[in-house]
């Protein structure tokens, strides 16, 4: 049966209204037979036709069918407080719209329902904020209204053709310009949306909602320097602002202000104590400086205000010392299984349930739930595994020898020597090596910085893309672009002649590396496949590593990984330094004088004590090297062999 051939007519008599014919198509349909998009789609338009024919009851069933299969579709929390609404049940409706409008707040039918149904039920406070958001959606131009509603509903390509098509014909307007980077920023091209961020805060620096958009980018994509500027800009005409204040509080964490950033966020708390992200970002901070005891109450109060905040249950697990108790436990146990509870707020208690179970050597459960996180997170973002393959092919292909004696490599470029690139996969083993050579008196730790990101995202930009570009670029560019590096990490330094940059992204981008600053050290942090690589199908990244939330793909990430670095050692003999994981826990002194050899250093006895050393680390082994070496994760993944066999035939495939 051709499902689309009805949902078109379904549609059609929809539009019409003619409800009738519609309602009797349905008697047609066997939605078990119906793809998973078919499905939702006919639902939805089962919900709106039993409405309008009064058939409460039924459509009610549609639209809580619908919401089980996708929590996020605003549409049917909706047509839900439309139905409560006829059956004069106004709390919840209220919910039912209030779901709706924190699901898609471009929703300007919930938001009007919500006015008079907040006002009814005596809550004045929501009742404003409603008020506002109708001002606000009322005034917006009829196509910016609609493509930030196509943008929520994740339709961003036609919200995007919508967009640009209404900005060739009102150039420079505010909203639109906004919205265009909210779908740049969506659709993490990030360099486009902090161009039109930037153009459209100059031109309307009056305009709040484009400041606090720009910020929040500039946070994003590590740029913490420019945000804390730009916050206290924006403060000089929104002195209280807590979404601005928060924001500041952010970028000084970034940039390792971390006493500040306390104070700040405890300030925010002072005049609201009810806002549970706020205490999570209050844990991050305290986490980062050291403060783990102060860290977990943070993360408890969050959770204690927002039960189902899974974020919370989560941070509390990815402390790696924290054991939840068991009323916290069977919290999350209930929370997973909650139809009400979001998408995202039960990835995070998988995964926090994983760990809970690990730590009690509950195996088997522990997979089950990680396996959970991780094919819901997958199921969000339908990664695949060509899209490193194709950025590696390219690298082989345009970051050739050719390449290296046409530049005479050693001569292009930035002289520095200061930065030590530390590159690999997620959970390696390099914030070991970061606070080890942090420990030394000649260098700055500073964080995964994302200046070479971004150069690379420029580089993309151009007409010839990259790496193909960097057969074009003049000599004088490479050298600029190095400084231009040199000089934008200053801000992440104290005063040591040496620095390191520890995003591992970067592995992809050691030609350019080499390129922009020849003498540049790099070191790869490498680990056993099945220990590396297990390692990180069971954390839940904050950003990005989007590889790693399937066996499949994590195991031919690695795969494509270590070709890319044979690739470099055969191209850049001699540039690249391979630490072995395995190798730094058997003979930790031996690896520490041969590291520091490498970087041209002298050996100091705090690099082998380097648990000693006191600094901001805001990765997830932050506790871990806070402590002498040990051996027990050397083996970790052995616990759950047998669950593992996806991932290691795509190994073996190789190893």
């Amino acid at each position: 049966m051709n499902y689309s051939v009805i949902i078109n007519t379904i549609k059609a008599a929809i539009q019409q209204g003619e409800f009738g014919r519609a309602f009797n198509q349905f008697e047609t349909v066997e939605l078990g037979l119906t793809s998973h998009s078919e499905r939702q789609e006919l639902l939805y338009l089962a919900t709106v036709t039993c409405r309008q024919q009064n058939a409460l009851e039924r459509a009610k069933g549609y639209a809580q069918q619908l919401i089980q299969i996708n929590s996020k579709h605003a549409r049917a929390h909706q047509e839900l407080g439309f139905i409560y609404l006829v059956q004069k049940a106004d709390m919840q409706a209220a919910k039912a719209f209030y779901e709706a409008t924190r699901r898609n707040p471009a929703l300007l039918s919930a938001w009007r329902s919500l006015t008079p149904l907040y006002l009814k039920l005596g809550n004045q406070q929501a009742h404003d904020i409603a008020q506002q958001q109708v001002s606000y959606l009322s005034g917006l131009p009829r196509e910016i209204l609609g493509a930030r509603d196509l943008l929520n509903e994740g339709q961003i390509q036609l919200a995007d053709k919508i967009c640009r098509n209404f900005l060739r014909e009102h150039k420079h307007h505010v909203e639109g310009m906004l919205l265009l980077a909210e779908v740049g920023i969506q659709s993490k091209v990030y360099s486009e949306a902090e161009f039109l961020l930037e153009s459209s805060h100059k031109l309307h620096p009056d305009h709040l909602a484009t400041g606090i958009e720009y910020l929040k980018l500039l946070s994003k994509t590590g740029k913490f320097n420019a945000a804390k500027s730009c916050a206290v800009q924006l403060l000089n005409g929104n002195p209280n602002n807590p979404v601005v204040l928060t924001a500041q509080a952010t970028a000084m964490v970034g940039l390792g202000e971390l006493d500040e950033a306390v104070e700040l966020y405890r300030s925010l708390l002072n005049d609201d104590s009810q806002r549970p992200s706020l205490w999570l970002l209050l844990g991050h901070a305290l986490k980062a400086r050291g403060d783990l005891a102060g860290a977990i109450v943070a993360y408890q109060s969050a959770h204690k205000l927002q039960p189902d905040f899974g974020d919370a249950y989560w941070s509390l697990a990815n402390t790696k010392t924290y054991r939840f108790t068991e009323k916290e436990l069977s919290n999350m146990l209930t929370l997973a299984k909650h139809a009400n509870v979001s998408e995202d707020n039960k990835i995070h208690i998988f995964f926090a349930l994983g760990k809970a179970y690990e730590d009690a050597k509950e195996f088997q459960k522990s997979f089950q739930h990680y396996a959970l996180g991780n094919q819901t997170k997958q199921n969000q973002l339908q990664y695949q595994a060509q899209f490193v393959d194709r950025q590696v092919m390219a690298q082989m292909k345009y970051f050739s020898k050719a390449l290296v004696d046409k530049y005479k490599i050693e001569n292009t470029g930035h002289p520095s020597s200061e930065p030590i690139f530390i590159v690999g996969l997620p959970r390696a083993g390099s914030t070991l090596l970061e606070q080890i050579l942090a420990s030394h008196s000649q260098v700055d730790g500073t964080m995964e910085l994302h200046n070479i990101l971004g150069l690379v995202a420029r580089l993309r930009g151009k007409s010839t893309e990259y790496p193909a570009i960097l057969s074009e670029v003049a000599p004088g560019y490479l050298h600029r672009f190095g400084e231009q590096y040199i000089n934008e990490t200053r801000v992440y330094r104290n005063n040591a002649p040496f620095f390191i940059d520890k995003m591992p992204n970067n592995f992809l981008h050691i030609g350019l590396i080499k390129l922009i600053l020849p003498n540049a050290k790099i070191i790869d942090a490498r680990r056993d496949p099945m220990a590396c690589c297990f390692s990180g199908f069971k954390q839940l990244f904050g950003e990005g590593q989007e590889f790693s939330y399937s066996q499949e793909n994590i195991g031919y990430y690695y795969m494509a990984y270590t070709k890319l670095m044979a690739h470099w050692d055969k191209v850049l003999p001699g540039s690249v330094l391979r630490v072995q994981h395995e190798d730094v826990i058997e003979d930790l002194a031996a690896q520490v004088k041969r590291i520091l050899a490498f970087c041209g250093l002298p050996f100091e006895q705090q690099c082998i004590d380097f648990h000693l050393t006191q600094r901001v680390i805001k990765t997830p082994s932050s506790e871990q090297v806070r402590q002498p070496i040990y051996r027990s994760g050397m083996q970790q993944w052995k616990h759950y062999e047998s669950f593992l066999q996806p991932l290691k035939s795509v190994l073996a495939s190789q190893f």
